[in-house]
């Protein structure tokens, strides 16, 4: 801030290295904090007249001033300085005012001066003579500035002249000479005299001047003007060739002695003469130059009318132009000092410049008023002409770096002037912010089967500070997937933010998981966010389709019957697969690629479901071998196939065997050969007493159903849900299926109390086997599923006959509607009751036993996922 102010006074020419005081004792200031706070002296001069010690503040010139080049016509001339500590930033005002010292003589403008003076003057006649200059304080010979200018005048001893002063010492600065006594140009036609101008110095100079005056007969009056002075104001910005003012003198003469020529008069300064002008003839005083109230506020021109006699006579007056000061210098902003950078954490009212404001101009035309444009952090306070700007509210690097302050000074004038200065303000970065993530979250999808370190995707985030504040590094956070580190499935690189796969995924292990990615700053302390990143393992076709009924070896295929008695239309069998695969990689398509018959039997695209073209004939051959290859959907399409052979029988025990299928001994026959048809004949009488004993079985199995059995052939006698619900355990709710045209070998158990979930099983008889085979897919829903969907839970069931109260199939959806058809769901599984994760529905196969053939009928659901209208929905 601007502390204060102090003068001193030193006197013109005094030598280098002079003491003009001690600054530190004079301002209050430590003299041996002056280095350390780095201070300065600011001057608008060119030249460094003083200098301050350093150690112990000590005042000294530095170059002597000659007062008489600084300030020319200025009456009180002074020297402006600033000094200017910082730590904390001070300013102090120092004025230096030079004193005159009597270091030049009086001169006058010439060496000699010639007067013509008529003989017939009486008198008392007067005659002006010019004024001496002296340098020295006190311009233009004024005797009332100061005392080193000139004071006085002295005339050589003659009789007929004398000087009279009173005008010179009244302030007009007439000096004239009078005549005494009448001139006798036969006695003394010329008068050398010698005027000497001397100062008012101790000790005095002077300066002389050769004054010859020569007796003539001439006109014997003088031109005169109107006024002896004449007052004029005038603007400091008036163009060259303005009228300053018409002066006119008349002369009583006639002729040539009555004619009047104006010119300046001896004693004008040679700077008035530069800068006005005088018409010889109209009198008319114009301006010539430029005029600069700054200079100077005021002129003295003094004129002369000279007539045109033998012997010319003039009249004289004096021009006092007043310069009225127009407002034509703008403000000068000065730049002291400047605090930059400046940390954006920093206080407010912290001073980052100091300013200082001059204007040439006076008056209204010199008050200064400075300003910054609005919405800055940053404000002005104002000491005298001195500004310092300091931070207002709070700073911040990320929105403005560096400010360019334009500082706008106007002055009171009118118009008022303005000029502006642009302060560059840089703002240093503190860590203040966390890095940030061009996404919220981060989706990422790599196929499954990826080689280890495939590329997964680029974190980035940014930080809008800078330098190390803004230098950001990727991690992973600790987590657990699937209770492994998740850095053994993932990684990043800490300095480009790319992700790489630790690990081969599978879809069908592992189907998406979830990462936490953190970005941190290299700034003190280091500041840090995250982002979670989620990765989706995208499925391949890399599962070929299963068959899971019927199935075949490579030594026999899979035998279904039919009734010789089939319409066209029957079902023969249904193919039921999965695909390991999701999405359009798990749609399966089911073909007949190889049939004996290729006009007899055909198979639905998409359910799997081998039907016959017309009605077998009498005639027809007793098996029928097929070949159904399932294709799935992918790109490239995989493939698995099944033979079947399709016996066609009167009886339920009457069956055919493929002898194609059977595989065959070498062709030479030998003893080997007899002993395995001996074998085989043996073990087929075996295989037909089991058929015939299991037969016995399964009757003695349905009775406990309410079902007779009589000769191989079961029929069904339907109970009500209660009975059988007493028949089995408590907890077990089990039903037959209503409407349906044959008793089929399935119930429905469904759990009460304890038992709230559902199983789906599949029952399959062949006229061979002794007993009932349960084969488990899978639940119909995952546990814990609650809602409208399927569920179960798991009950170990066996296949054994006579332990009926477990020998159950059970059916429940509660999420289908009777006879009401079902879209695919969203994940596109064909047989969603074999896959872990179906939801919705379930496929029950079941094989209807007649009382001659073994009849499948469907009961459930297609292998694309669809419900078959034929099903009977039981809930």
């Amino acid at each position: 801030t601007a502390d204060g102010q102090i003068v001193y006074s030193i006197a013109e020419e005094t030598e280098r290295g002079a003491s003009v005081g001690n600054i530190a004792k004079d301002l209050g200031i430590d003299a041996a904090t002056l280095s350390a706070r780095k201070f300065r002296m600011i001057t608008g001069s060119s030249k460094q007249y003083f200098n301050i010690n350093a150690s112990t503040g000590a005042l000294s010139v530095n170059e002597p001033i000659d007062r008489e080049q600084l300030c020319e016509l200025k009456s009180v001339c002074l020297l402006n300085y600033e000094l200017v500590l910082e730590n904390p930033l001070e300013l102090y005002r120092m004025e230096f005012k030079v004193l005159d010292i009597n270091d030049n003589s009086p001169s006058f403008p010439l060496s000699e001066y010639h007067i013509n003076m008529p003989e017939f003057l009486s008198p008392g006649a007067r005659f002006t003579l010019p004024n001496a200059q002296d340098l020295d304080e006190g311009a233009n010979s004024d005797p009332d500035v100061g005392t080193n200018s000139v004071q006085n005048y002295v005339l050589s001893p003659n009789r007929h002249f004398a000087l009279d002063l009173k005008g010179f010492q009244s302030g007009s600065k007439l000096l004239e000479l009078v005549l005494q006594q009448p001139l006798d140009r036969e006695q003394s036609a010329l008068q050398q005299l010698v005027l000497t101008a001397v100062d008012g110095g101790d000790p005095p100079k002077s300066g002389t001047a050769q004054i010859s005056v020569r007796v003539v007969d001439t006109n014997d009056n003088p031109p005169a003007f109107d006024r002896s002075t004449y007052t004029v104001s005038l603007l400091e910005n008036s163009l060259p060739g303005t009228l300053v003012v018409k002066l006119n003198a008349s002369d009583p003469d006639e002729g040539s002695n009555g004619d009047v020529i104006y010119s300046f008069g001896s004693y004008t300064p040679q700077k008035v003469r530069q800068l006005f002008s005088v018409d010889p003839h109209s009198g008319e005083v114009r301006v010539n130059g430029t005029l600069d109230y700054e200079e100077a506020s005021s002129y003295e021109i003094y004129v002369q009318a000279t007539d045109q006699g033998p012997v010319s006579m003039a009249g004289h007056c004096k021009v006092l132009v007043n310069i009225v000061d127009a407002n034509d210098n703008a403000p000068e902003v000065q730049l002291t000092s400047l605090y930059s950078p400046v940390p954006e954490d920093a206080r407010s009212g912290t001073v980052v410049a100091l300013m200082s404001v001059t204007d040439q101009d006076s008056g209204l035309n010199k008050q200064v008023s400075l300003r910054i444009p609005p919405g800055l952090p940053f404000t002005l306070n104002s000491f005298k002409n001195s500004y310092t700007l300091v931070t207002q509210g709070k700073l911040d690097h990320e929105k403005a770096a560096a400010y360019n302050i334009t500082v706008t000074a106007t002055d009171s004038g009118s118009p008022p002037l303005s000029s502006q200065k642009v302060i560059h303000v840089e703002i240093s970065d503190i860590n203040d912010n966390p890095p940030r993530f061009e996404e919220p979250v981060y989706s990422v999808y790599i196929p499954e089967n990826n080689p280890l370190g495939a590329f997964l995707c680029t974190i980035k985030a940014t930080d809008p500070d800078v330098a190390k504040n803004a230098y950001v590094s990727y991690s992973l956070l600790d987590g657990e997937i699937e209770g492994l580190p998740a850095a053994s499935y993932v990684s990043i690189k800490s300095d480009s933010g790319n992700m790489y796969a630790v690990r081969s995924f599978d879809y069908e292990t592992l189907r998406e998981f979830q990462v936490i990615v953190q970005a941190q700053d290299a700034g003190v302390p280091p500041l840090s966010s995250t982002v979670t990143v989620y990765i989706y393992v995208v499925d391949e076709n890399d599962h070929a389709p299963q068959i899971l009924y019927p199935t075949s070896t490579n030594t026999s295929a899979a035998l279904e019957m039919i009734p010789r008695s089939a319409y066209a239309g029957y079902l023969v069998t249904k193919i039921i697969a999965i695909d390991g695969d999701s999405g359009q990689n798990a749609w399966l398509f089911f073909y007949l690629v190889q049939t004996s018959d290729p006009g007899l039997f055909r198979i639905e695209l998409h359910t799997g479901e081998i039907r016959t073209t017309r009605k077998l004939g009498e005639d027809s051959t007793p098996t029928f071998n097929l070949t159904v290859e399932v294709r799935d959907n992918g790109e490239p399409s995989m493939s698995s196939s099944v033979a079947i052979t399709i016996a066609v029988v009167d009886r339920v025990s009457k069956i055919i065997p493929d002898r194609r299928r059977h595989f065959k001994s070498p062709s030479n026959y030998s003893e080997v050969t007899l002993y395995l048809i001996i074998a085989l004949s043996a073990i087929s009488f075996v295989f037909l007493f089991t058929l015939i004993g299991l037969s016995i079985i399964k009757c003695y199995r349905y009775s406990l159903y309410g079902s007779s059995c009589c000769a191989g052939c079961c029929t069904v006698r339907e109970r009500s849900p209660a009975e059988l619900y007493k028949q089995a355990n408590n907890n077990i709710d089990a039903r037959l299926p209503q409407g349906l045209k044959v008793q089929p070998h399935f119930i429905e158990v469904r759990g009460n109390g304890s038992l709230t979930k559902t199983y789906c099983y599949k029952a399959c008889l062949t006229a061979g086997s002794g007993s009932d085979t349960f084969m488990f897919y899978n639940t119909c829903g995952p546990t814990g599923t609650t809602g409208p969907s399927a569920v179960v839970t798991e009950r170990h069931l066996t296949g054994q006959s006579g332990q009926s109260a477990q020998n159950l199939i059970i059916l429940r959806n509660d999420s289908i509607t009777p006879n009401e058809p079902k879209h695919p769901n969203p994940d596109w599984r064909y047989s969603a009751s074999l896959r872990a994760g179906m939801q919705r529905y379930v496929c029950l196969l079941c094989i209807w036993r007649r009382q001659e053939s073994c009849v499948e009928e469907q009961q459930g659901l297609t292998s694309s996922g669809q419900q078959s209208p034929v099903l009977q929905q039981v809930r």
